[in-house]
């Protein structure tokens, strides 16, 4: 078999044209954490190694992060990178001087645009005074933080590592280092009635924040909630929570863009933007997930997800799971599956020139969205209606390949 990181494997002739190249974006996963949350299905990892459970092996994983880099540089040859996602666990556990040299690293490699998105995601249990400016410091434009609630009782039912008091503290010390930042906020928790999501959102909102994003608590498969489930709000009780939190975002100027993004003008994050839009993102670090496109074909890759054995197997040029090629026949529900999430849509001529396929591909879909009132079709673009954005899976799900 081929080595699937030979550029030439993946330029050969195909049934695909492409005109021209998505926007390019690179994710990065750090995955330790300091305590694995009961509801978190993602790849983390509790740090138990020496030295405690806040000491990763920052230098080690760098240097594989680097190599797990150079070995991808040939699938992006030539290519700007216009935003950076460093994603985790919590990757605020690792020092300022290690976001400094990682993001040196990759300077030194790609060509990355001037005025590049790099978002951090950080917690509040990690957070120190002058930590927030000091991560502004080493290149970091935008902070991510996970807060999920303001209330003591619900911080603990979530097993988070902070209370409300940290926080306060960490969103107040963003706002001084950052010109832009997000909050993560849960609702439908356990016990939450629909005053204390109120609350939440309210204290939230008196933080000033210029994003914020709104998860409803799912029990996703192989979490510790999955096999010993907490009693959840309803999904009536739920719907209406969410239908308050959006009246109090939007009365506070925050505009609903995306399912469970609401941001105040020109504060949309934009890497997530180009995920939704069907853009490429180069994945690297352990388990993360990437989206490349060629000339013929689009690819999805998968780096090796624990974390020992990617730094082994990257530092030797072998950090890759695999690479495989999306199917034909899958790619217009790959696109729509994000691009419906989208208040205002998608233009339909990037759906061409993302996926390489014709209009007519996705022409019954549509007309039945149309019909059902999923969604509108209007001067090029295709947009879910608040209908099909209350219903969205049965929105996404019209165009599943027979």
């Amino acid at each position: 078999m081929s080595d699937p990181l030979d550029i030439r494997h993946w330029m050969r002739p195909g049934t695909l044209q492409l005109s021209s190249l998505p926007p390019l974006s690179l994710y990065i996963h750090l995955p330790w954490c300091l305590k694995k949350c009961p509801y978190c299905d993602f790849n983390s990892h509790e740090w138990a190694g020496e030295g405690g459970p806040s000491t990763p092996p920052e230098q080690r994983y760098l240097d594989a992060l680097r190599a797990d880099l150079e070995a991808s540089l040939p699938l992006i040859w030539g290519r700007t990178v216009h935003s950076i996602f460093i994603g985790g666990g919590t990757p605020s556990l690792f020092s300022p001087e290690s976001i400094d040299r990682l993001l040196g690293d990759v300077r030194a490699r790609v060509r990355l645009e001037a005025d590049a998105e790099i978002t951090l995601e950080a917690n509040p249990g990690t957070f120190e005074r002058d930590r927030f400016r000091a991560f502004r410091q080493a290149g970091v434009t935008r902070l991510s933080i996970g807060v999920q609630s303001f209330n003591d009782q619900h911080l603990k039912a979530l097993g988070r590592v902070h209370d409300r008091a940290q926080a306060l503290a960490a969103v107040e010390e963003a706002a001084r280092s950052f010109d832009t930042f997000n909050l993560d906020v849960m609702y439908a928790l356990p016990g939450q009635t629909l005053a204390q999501a109120e609350q939440d959102m309210r204290t939230a909102l008196s933080l000033s924040p210029p994003h914020i994003s709104i998860y409803h608590l799912t029990l996703e498969p192989n979490t510790y909630f999955a096999k010993f489930p907490p009693v959840v709000p309803d999904d009536d009780d739920a719907y209406a929570m969410l239908d308050r939190i959006t009246e109090l975002t939007t009365e506070a100027g925050l505009q609903r863009y995306e399912v469970s993004a609401y941001a105040k003008p020109g504060h949309a994050c934009r890497h997530n933007l180009n995920y939704w839009q069907f853009g490429d993102y180069l994945g690297i670090g352990a388990g993360a997930h990437g989206k490349l496109s060629f000339a013929h074909r689009v690819a999805r890759t998968v780096k090796l997800r624990d974390p020992r054995r990617y730094m082994e197997q990257a530092l030797a040029g072998q950090a890759l799971a695999s690479m495989d090629e999306v199917p034909r026949a899958d790619l217009p529900f790959e696109f729509m599956l994000n691009a419906l999430r989208l208040k205002d849509g998608v233009a339909l001529q990037d759906f061409m020139d993302r996926t390489g396929l014709p209009l007519s591909s996705i022409e019954p879909a549509l007309r039945e969205g149309e019909q059902r009132g999923l969604l509108l079709r209007e001067a090029g673009r295709v947009a879910p209606t608040t209908r099909g954005l209350d219903f969205l899976s049965d929105l996404q799900s019209l165009f599943l390949p027979d």
